[in-house]
């Protein structure tokens, strides 16, 4: 187990020999969940269509999204993952990695990983899943292929981290998809050769039924992602996915309780319509975003601290539900 040998502390990379010590540092975290997600399932790892622990027991994970790092930085720190973590109770953390917008990482990829890095380390020290997001809705293959090699290079023999390889495709067809995935893949698979990898699909990531018709081949422990915004996307794209999840895994990387634009209506009927279909047939899912802007999907107010713990008066109405949602299930 990659997790028994390996552990951040105080900030700093530091080697632990022996699941003693291991207990012992958890023992002095009284405000912590009493089993910790990693420490409870391990390695995941897909079979058939389910996403597993290391024993090929049936997991799914529930967390939340931080928003674009380059728009949001504040929140891209340490406390504000432990606060998902122990207040929100949220098992798996998404670093939205922007490629697109101002100061993102193509621009600035020093800055990107100042706000990352501190993410995927406080995640790994606080036991929970964390997921590497590329933040596009372009094709960027060459640069998609450099990044990853590095995180896995540097984190892939930490059971915590999940890779999302595209956020959101827009106009690319499935065809050219796969071969960004095979190449993308590839270069993951030198470095890490069993940490869960999330791939895109056309359409904003709602056309999981043509990837159901032709999926990746030759590849392990992938699973392809579809996103859904409650006022927008009703019965038709839950029933795709559920046709969709009888050929192929599922994890729902990002969701709101809004409109699809992130604004609008908050429709709480149809949320917990996606709940209920997702927990039936164990999909993993994560709501967006962790972020102080002004729009309905958005989870806080600009008087909210970076870190945390917020305050109900400072979580708006799309957060209070998402935090319900999470504290209800990650039980």
């Amino acid at each position: 187990m990659k997790y028994s040998v390996f552990r951040i502390i105080k900030d700093k990379w530091m080697m632990v020999i022996g699941l003693s010590l291991v207990t012992c540092h958890l023992s002095f975290s009284p405000a912590r969940a009493q089993t910790a997600p990693v420490e409870q399932w391990g390695q995941l790892q897909v079979v058939g269509t389910q996403l597993c622990d290391q024993q090929g027991q049936p997991v799914v994970l529930r967390g939340i999204s931080l928003g674009w790092h380059n728009l949001w930085p504040r929140f891209y720190n340490k406390k504000a993952v432990r606060t998902l973590h122990r207040d929100w109770h949220a098992n798996v953390i998404r670093a939205a990695m922007g490629i697109m917008i101002e100061d993102n990482y193509l621009e600035n990829p020093d800055y990107a990983m100042q706000c990352m890095t501190p993410v995927i380390e406080a995640a790994i020290k606080e036991d929970v899943y964390v997921i590497i997001d590329w933040h596009s809705h372009k094709l960027l293959t060459e640069e998609a292929k450099e990044f990853f090699g590095r995180m896995a290079q540097k984190y892939g023999r930490y059971p915590h981290v999940i890779y999302e390889l595209y956020n959101e495709p827009v106009e690319d067809s499935w065809d050219d998809l796969k071969q960004y995935a095979y190449t993308v893949i590839s270069e993951i698979r030198r470095y890490d050769p069993d940490n869960i990898i999330l791939m895109g699909c056309p359409h904003w990531d709602q056309d999981i039924d043509k990837v159901a018709a032709s999926p990746l081949t030759g590849v392990t422990n992938v699973m392809y992602t579809l996103h859904y915004y409650a006022s927008t996307h009703k019965d038709y794209l839950r029933q795709r996915m559920v046709e969709a999840h009888k050929r192929v895994p599922i994890f729902v990387s990002e969701s709101g309780v809004t409109e699809a634009s992130g604004d609008g209506e908050i429709n709480e009927e149809e949320t917990q319509k996606w709940i209920d279909v997702m927990e039936q047939e164990r999909i993993s899912w994560v709501f967006w975003s962790v972020s102080d802007k002004n729009e309905s999907c958005s989870m806080l107010l600009p008087r909210a601290t970076a870190t945390g713990p917020w305050a109900d008066d400072v979580i708006k109405h799309s957060g209070r539900i998402v935090k319900q949602l999470l504290t209800k299930y990650n039980q």
